[in-house]
């Protein structure tokens, strides 16, 4: 069971034969064993599962070790370890944040926990929220840079990540407390034998945190409580079957435009989110086969309540998807393969003043792989059938070749697509005319080593032009305003990336990205993106097993609105860290974030964290 386990890496991933050598493990089972060790990236490639050197797609891990090692519920401490992400938020902890990989729309962002897409089909764009996901259950992040629509169909048009949630075996708790009355507690629980793995996790959260306006003074808080589960049964040698499942419910204050003035600043509003996700299916592991099918479903909930006008809420939104999704592939001959794979979903939502719309789409892909030495190529596409726009087809290719010395070169090129919304076609301001949302992106990169081991450095440089963006506009017919097809933007940089063991257990690591973005339209800088990015991160280790760390975050200015009114400054933020084993079992880590106490905004007239202190203690049993 273990090894199942250990090739999944989520309920999709799991390593394909036509990567791997054979050998038999004693048991008369077929293992895969890979020709060298590398990370598990699960949104790339074929979507199966695949390592980091035998794609040319641009790909990070990020594993439960370096998760830990960040420390806090703050997912965006985690994500700007990954070159190209620029993150803007409406506040604190649990208030909206986006997520921009080189330079495109938080929503151009494929999001899947376990698998499973979780962006809410009732919010106006159709994109997820980062402010309700916390790193309490996050075991593995896998982020892919550049559209990929040709095996993970629509809303891939800027990148897929997929967050994998915690399967570790035995027992697994910690507690922090630090600033603004903020306290999290994490449990996580496995049991695993001959044939079987169940687990358990839970996080809550709690911080008074502070006013979300710049100019406010009332705190405004966040609370968040999440479970989730999986099991895996070995059904024979070769078949497994699995189920698991995340929910959570937050409750968030936020600050409104209250009058007369209607500018941002204290008012006693606030957001109740209900989410979670599912999903039950099989996987096959044989000779020349893998075959994966899953049932999934993902439903969004928000409310926004104030209470000068009552208990009800003022608005509310609920979006439910559901997906049935089958993956294979063939080992041909040698290291040729054939993947495959096709997915039927619906989706539905229902809003405060909307009538209630549903809407259902079909797709299927083909993708020849080579994988020989050296050398892995891929090349595949993809049709989609929408019950509103009809038909629409993406290509994308890739190639990865070995150069010596654990230098290698690596190109792609992909398609990207992104269905209108539900509430872009049926809502008041909606259009059922609207056309998907268009990207192709190429990329070319350098790279030697593996991210983590010994001497690492890889440069990318990339290009992405997007059409038919969905924009609002005016029309005489649409005096309200309506959603309309007119954008055209560009996006193109370089990204470096760069971690080196200086000495014994001491390691200097980061990223610096140049991320040039146009709208095309009128030659404006997009919104809210940086020009420059770069993470600095070091962590020494010592003997007895005391670790120190430091990251230093910075961006570059930007601009708040399309039209380039607004200027957002740039900054720079520094954060400490410290761990200290106590014993086997326990150990003690505490932080410092913003110890400069920068002062900042990434969205004009929402404030951020000054400077917090934090302190905490980890057992495992």
């Amino acid at each position: 069971m273990r090894k199942y386990l250990f090739l999944m890496g989520s309920c999709l991933a799991a390593a394909q034969p036509a990567f791997a050598q054979d050998a038999d493990d004693g048991e008369g089972q077929i293992v895969m064993i890979h020709y060298r060790w590398q990370p598990m990236i699960t949104v790339t490639a074929d979507g199966m599962g695949t390592t980091i050197g035998n794609t040319g797609q641009p790909a990070i891990v990020i594993d439960t070790d370096e998760i830990d090692s960040i420390q806090g519920a703050d997912i965006t401490r985690v994500l700007q370890r990954v070159p190209g992400v620029a993150i803007t938020r409406n506040g604190g902890v649990g208030a909206f944040t986006g997520v921009s990989i080189r330079g495109a729309a938080s929503e151009q962002l494929l999001v899947l926990v376990d698998g499973v897409p979780v962006a809410d089909p009732a919010s106006p764009s159709g994109g997820f929220d980062f402010g309700n996901l916390l790193t309490g259950m996050a075991g593995k992040v896998d982020l892919l840079r550049g559209a990929n629509s040709v095996i993970w169909g629509s809303d891939a048009l800027a990148g897929v990540i997929d967050i994998s949630t915690r399967r570790d075996t035995g027992l697994s708790a910690s507690a922090e407390y630090g600033s603004n009355d903020t306290a999290l507690l994490r449990g996580n629980g496995g049991l695993s034998g001959d044939g079987y793995f169940l687990g358990l996790s839970s996080s809550w959260y709690t911080s008074d945190g502070f006013s979300a306006a710049a100019n406010g003074s009332e705190p405004d808080g966040f609370e968040q409580v999440a479970l989730g589960g999986s099991a895996f049964v070995d059904v024979t040698p070769e078949l497994e079957v699995f189920a698991r499942g995340e929910w959570s419910k937050s409750t968030l204050d936020i600050d409104g435009f209250p009058a007369p003035t209607y500018q941002l600043a204290d008012t006693a509003e606030y957001q109740r989110t209900r989410r979670w996700s599912a999903a039950s299916g099989f996987n096959y592991y044989g000779m020349n086969w893998t075959l994966k099918g899953a049932y999934s479903r993902a439903y969004t909930k928000r409310g926004y309540y104030d209470p000068a006008f009552g208990s009800a809420p003022s608005f509310e939104g609920l979006g439910r998807s559901e997906q049935v999704t089958m993956r294979g592939s063939y080992r041909l001959i040698g290291g040729l393969s054939l993947a495959f794979g096709g997915e039927h979903e619906w989706s539905r939502f229902s809003t405060t003043f909307d009538t209630p719309a549903k809407t259902h789409s079909t797709g299927g892909y083909l993708q020849l792989g080579w994988e020989m030495d050296a050398l892995a190529v891929h090349v595949g596409g993809r049709v989609d059938d929408h019950q509103r726009f009809g038909t629409h087809a993406t290509f994308g290719a890739d190639i990865s070749y070995g150069l010596g010395d654990s230098w290698r070169v690596r190109a792609s090129i992909g398609e990207g697509f992104k269905a209108p919304t539900l509430y872009q076609l049926y809502s008041f301001y909606g259009d059922t005319q609207l056309q998907p949302e268009q990207s192709t992106s190429f990329d070319f990169g350098i790279e030697k080593g593996q991210r983590g081991q010994g001497v690492h450095v890889a440069l990318t440089a990339f290009r992405r032009d997007s059409e038919q963006l969905i924009g609002f506009g005016f029309t005489t017919a649409r005096p309200f305003g309506v959603y309309i097809n007119t954008g055209r933007a560009r996006a193109q940089g370089i990204e470096l990336e760069a971690d080196y063991e200086v000495a014994l257990g001491l390691t200097i690591a980061g990223n610096y990205s140049y991320i040039g973005t146009e709208d095309r339209a009128t030659g404006n800088d997009l919104a809210r993106r940086p020009r420059h990015v770069a993470t600095l991160y070091v962590d020494w280790e010592h003997e007895s097993g005391f670790k120190l760390g430091a990251d230093l975050r910075v961006a570059g200015r930007s601009f708040d609105d399309g039209g380039n009114f607004t200027r957002l400054g740039g900054y720079a933020v520094a954060d400490v860290r410290a761990s200290l084993p106590v014993s086997d079992q326990f150990e003690l880590f505490g932080r410092i974030e913003n110890i400069l106490d920068e002062d900042y905004q990434t969205a004009a007239g929402y404030a951020t964290q000054g400077r917090a202190a934090f302190v905490g203690v980890r057992a495992t049993m």
